[in-house]
């Protein structure tokens, strides 16, 4: 009677589940992060499926984001230095290695959109017929029922394809969200977080209800640090053009609507803008800047940028494009605060009436720009001379397909991220070392705006930028408390501070190759993804090209970079530099022998090559 009731209980499952294509990992989400998954998973021997709701996988390097956001360059490899690598090539492969697109590309740091959809498919055939299969247009719902468990192993999940309206069910042995908003985890019952801590919470600078001129500048008056719900702006990131053969006019979209735009006369004229300078400008020296344009000329006042450029952050891009984010200079950009707070939660229909209100809004705002005659006419015509790029997104009317979200859940892992894990512990030094480093990263806190202009205010509630160090990301940020099968290098857990360094592709990247790599491991060792061996894992990581831990004098390639990697993680590199060239001295005699339990002499006679060389060899007793 016991075991008859048991496969009783058992039955929904089996029936939901049994017909079901079984993959060893499946993958929800085809941005960039659940490629590199993808991709270190099957060199493992693993067969994925990556399922993207939309018709194009490679999320916002594909849809615009095309000026890498890394503030230093090598901090990050592995995969993510394979995909620079490609865009490169493609530039020197089309125009000659010393071509100005070359040039422009950055050493493939700077791509456009096309180029990077090129980059992510050669990847991915790298990777070798059979492994992975993609899918896309199939969409995952939050909703509840999406995902069928077993006490807290996932058993399967439920994906609508867009194409046919089926519902399709997929089986794995381990799933992967990959998801900017974090949807599969919400789904499968992990906690998360929505909104902004207060300072109070974990004394993180930039925390809470802020207003800051930019950048780096001082609070101005308004700034509570207290927390709240709120969630910080999204945008597209366009890709324009100024060459007349290549430019599509910006459009006046159908629900056009002036008064969303007029403070931008204002700000044109005066020069008013959000850098720090600006508070030093007296009232004298607008109405002389506004005499100055209304006779022809341009602005004057400092910080203030002219035309396009004043409404779009403007980054040069290979074949004249340049990829323009909002302008955190502006009180009026391309952002969309406030509108979006229901994303991270909301269903698809929500999202996609968004999206295109989105869309309106800021083809509106550079119509506006470009033809509204209450703005100078030497200003709309200095905007006239961009259009969107007419050969990216041809099955879009070359507007991206993709709205940029920067920030959704933040799923409950085993590691909670704050602002000091960036944060050097002492002036010039490294920030905290995780042992169970995945990868090294490094950008500034870094967040959007989450409410629109406010009167008397010297910028937008939540706009920051504020410096870190190169620092290590740990393993458990990905890694859910409960669910055994489930990782998420994208919704990663953390405080909004902590999250806002974080979120930034290199980095999402390669902790979706190590959600590859975990995946593989967790299959391979029969255990659960919070159980499994991490330096095998770290090990993995580095046989493929990745970065622990960020050394200035050393690069994947040197063949002892696997075994520094090992013993930074240890603490034998507390500096920036490993110096392996050089006579070890009697500081880090002393602190090597107190951590190995050998005894380690200063000699002028061996270089530290020679001796981590020893050290990685067992001790003989």
């Amino acid at each position: 009677m016991k075991h008859t009731l048991s496969m009783l209980l058992l039955l929904p499952t089996l029936l939901v589940t049994g017909c079901a294509p079984r993959y060893d990992v499946v993958i929800v989400g085809g941005t960039p992060a659940g490629i590199t998954a993808a991709i270190a998973a099957s060199r493992e021997g693993r067969s994925c499926v990556v399922l993207e709701r939309s018709s194009h996988i490679g999320g916002l390097p594909v849809n615009g984001l095309g000026a890498t956001d890394i503030a230093t360059r090598g901090a990050t490899t592995g995969l993510f230095a394979r995909f620079v690598e490609l865009n490169r090539e493609s530039y020197t492969e089309h125009y000659g290695a010393d071509s100005p697109q070359v040039r422009d590309c950055s050493d493939g740091y700077h791509f456009e959109p096309k180029v990077a959809q090129e980059s992510f498919a050669r990847m991915l055939a790298e990777a070798g017929p059979g492994r992975i299969t993609v899918r896309t247009m199939r969409q995952f719902d939050a909703g509840n029922g999406n995902v069928i468990k077993r006490g807290d192993r996932i058993r399967a999940i439920r994906i609508v394809d867009r194409t046919t309206g089926r519902e399709e069910r997929y089986r794995g042995r381990v799933f992967i969200d990959a998801t900017y908003e974090g949807d599969l985890g919400a789904a499968a019952g992990v906690p998360f977080r929505l909104g902004r801590e207060g300072r109070a919470d974990y004394d993180e600078p930039c925390a809470g209800k802020l207003y800051r001129w930019w950048k780096h500048g001082p609070e101005g008056e308004g700034s509570t640090f207290e927390g709240d719900s709120t969630i910080q702006a999204y945008n597209y990131r366009l890709c324009l053009t100024d060459n007349p053969q290549n430019r599509r006019p910006i459009p006046r979209p159908a629900t056009y609507n002036r008064e969303e735009y007029l403070s931008l006369v204002a700000d044109v004229l005066d020069g008013r803008n959000t850098d720090v300078r600006f508070r030093e400008v007296t009232p004298e020296q607008m109405a002389l800047n506004r005499r100055r344009i209304e006779a022809g000329g341009r602005t004057s006042i400092p910080g203030d940028p002219w035309g396009m450029a004043k409404i779009t952050s403007m980054t040069r891009l290979p074949n004249a494009k340049m990829d323009a984010n909002n302008q955190h200079l502006a009180l009026l950009s391309t952002d969309l605060p406030e509108e979006n707070y229901p994303w991270p939660t909301a269903d698809w229909a929500w999202r996609d009436r968004f999206a295109e209100r989105l869309r309106d809004y800021t083809l509106g705002l550079l119509w506006f720009a470009q033809h509204d005659e209450a703005l100078p006419e030497s200003f709309r015509k200095a905007c006239l001379e961009w259009g969107l790029a007419a050969d990216e997104y041809p099955d879009n009317e070359a507007f991206p397909r993709q709205v940029y979200v920067r920030e959704g859940r933040r799923l409950d892992g085993i590691d909670f991220f704050t602002a000091h894990d960036a944060l050097p512990v002492n002036k010039g030094g490294r920030p905290p070392l995780h042992r169970t480093s995945i990868t090294a990263s490094h950008y500034a806190l870094d967040s959007h705006a989450v409410r629109k202009r406010e009167p008397g205010r010297i910028h937008l509630d939540g706009f920051f930028s504020s410096p870190t160090a190169v620092y290590t990301v740990p393993y458990g940020v990905m890694v859910p408390r409960r669910i055994e099968n489930l990782l998420f290098p994208v919704a990663v857990s953390g405080s909004h501070v902590g999250f806002s360094t974080l979120r930034m592709e290199p980095c999402w990247m390669a902790l979706g190759e190590a959600a590859g790599e975990a995946a593989a491991l967790a299959i391979e060792s029969r255990s659960n993804v919070q159980a499994i061996e991490i330096e095998t894992l770290q090990q993995r990581l580095l046989d493929h090209g990745a970065t622990l831990v960020f050394m200035r004098d050393m690069r994947p390639g040197d063949p002892d970079f696997a075994t520094v990697q090992r013993l930074a993680l240890e603490g034998y590199f507390p500096d920036w530099e490993a110096r392996l060239d050089h006579p070890l001295d009697e500081q880090t005699a002393r602190l090597w022998s107190s951590l190995s339990g050998r005894r380690i002499d200063a000699d002028s006679t061996r270089t530290r090559r020679d001796l981590i060389r020893q050290l990685s060899r067992p001790a003989k007793h």
